[in-house]
């Protein structure tokens, strides 16, 4: 069975609605700029990528709002946009063959800082009752399920960034098993002192702070990378079901996928590794893919093993590499969900987005995208990589 991508959700720092942030993209248009969430004067990072005027109830119930996460609440939108665009009415279909996977890195932080200091401060009798599961990272998974009565298979999967691809992986597992339709993608927001501070033990966050500069991946001057917020859902699809129903967008496939794990954090080999059989699992070959879509950390390190594999796969300046994240920063879990719904933009319109660093590091021997490019695009690999050692490859390919 084909996973066909027929829905597109986003709510990212330069766009809210795939429409919005696909021009945005075109543009070059950033959505990073000082971080407003709470009051930063005493943390080293002051440049965010965060999604701005965005008020929760004015998209989902009040009594919802209250009990869930800012991480959450990106999550439904971004399904609800899918579900519209994919003109899929879940009333309409059988609950138990529809289902939901997203990936979360952070859960709920900003609910659960909030509950835990009227613990510290106030005593346990003024910890509300939803502490228990808007902190937790399946929330999102299952207040989607229960808004759109999406009773077969869900889960969810916390490994930061390369969990967006392996969702969507999942998703294509649960279309071979008989679902119908899989709501799938990835969430986070952890802009608060404590979510801040827990990125921070990375040692990867930038202290830039000019939000022009702030993140070069690939650059010379690369520095870290500011964090984010957003989430980006999609609507995967059986293809004889989407034909069936008559299905507005097909947008592209699911043609291969591949993940890697290295407990001793990034190494070139095990990065390649996740690419090479990716490319096995679609049946194709490097002269195949016509654009990445990088990882592209902005950390020195990490970007010269990136580009190593992506050189030493396909040759020197052998394909274009992409890094539109650098207009809205590292969205972890949500980042790469987002990298896959460029992806899928870029193929149908023919672009790739710029975003990437005009100023390349010496040595790296990549064609990096700084501007808009306008070219045939038939199928894109997306690369992504999870604090710990998680590597994720993903490759969609046009209807």
């Amino acid at each position: 069975m084909n996973a066909l991508v027929t829905g597109l959700g986003v709510v990212a720092p330069n766009g809210i609605g795939a429409p919005d942030y696909w021009s945005a993209v075109r543009a070059g248009t950033s959505g990073l700029g000082p971080l407003t969430r709470f009051d930063a004067t005493d943390y080293p990072v002051s440049v965010a990528g965060e999604v701005k005027d965005f008020v929760a109830t004015d998209h989902i119930p009040g009594a919802l709002a209250v009990q869930t996460d800012q991480w959450t609440h990106l999550g439904l939108v971004a399904a609800e946009l899918a579900l519209a665009d994919g003109g899929v009415d879940p009333g309409r279909l059988n609950e138990y063959e529809m289902a939901v996977v997203t990936a979360s890195s952070s859960g709920g932080t900003e609910f659960g800082q909030r509950e835990i200091e009227a613990l510290w401060r106030r005593g346990p009798r003024h910890v509300g009752p939803y502490q228990s599961i808007a902190w937790f990272y399946a929330a999102t998974t299952g207040q989607i399920s229960i808004r759109h009565g999406m009773r077969g298979p869900c889960g969810v999967i916390a490994n930061e960034q390369a969990g967006g691809l392996d969702a969507l992986a999942q998703a294509r597992r649960l279309i071979r098993d008989g679902a119908k339709v899989v709501v799938a993608g990835g969430a986070d927001s952890a802009l608060c002192p404590y979510g801040l501070v827990a990125q921070l033990s990375t040692g990867n966050l930038t202290s830039a702070g000019d939000p022009a500069t702030a993140y070069q991946p690939f650059g010379a001057q690369a520095a870290g990378y500011p964090p984010g917020e957003g989430a980006a859902m999609l609507i995967i699809e059986d293809e004889a079901h989407a034909e069936a129903r008559g299905a507005v967008h097909r947008y592209g496939r699911i043609a291969g996928y591949a993940a890697t794990f290295d407990p001793g954090g990034f190494a070139v080999a095990t990065l390649r590794r996740a690419v090479e059989l990716a490319l096995a699992d679609a049946v194709l070959t490097p002269d195949d893919i016509d654009v990445v879509f990088a990882d592209a950390a902005g950390v020195a390190g990490l970007d010269a093993a990136e580009a190593e594999v992506i050189a030493g796969v396909f040759g020197p300046c052998a394909v274009p590499v992409a890094a539109p994240k650098a207009l809205v920063g590292r969205l972890l879990a949500g980042g790469a969900a987002l990298d896959v719904v460029t992806a899928l933009l870029a193929i149908r319109d023919g672009v790739i987005p710029g975003g990437a660093t005009a100023e390349p590091a010496t040595g790296y021997h990549l064609d990096l995208v700084a501007e808009a490019r306008a070219t045939p695009i038939r199928t894109a690999l997306v690369i992504a990589r999870g604090h710990g050692g998680f590597n994720a490859c993903l490759i969609v390919t046009a209807p």
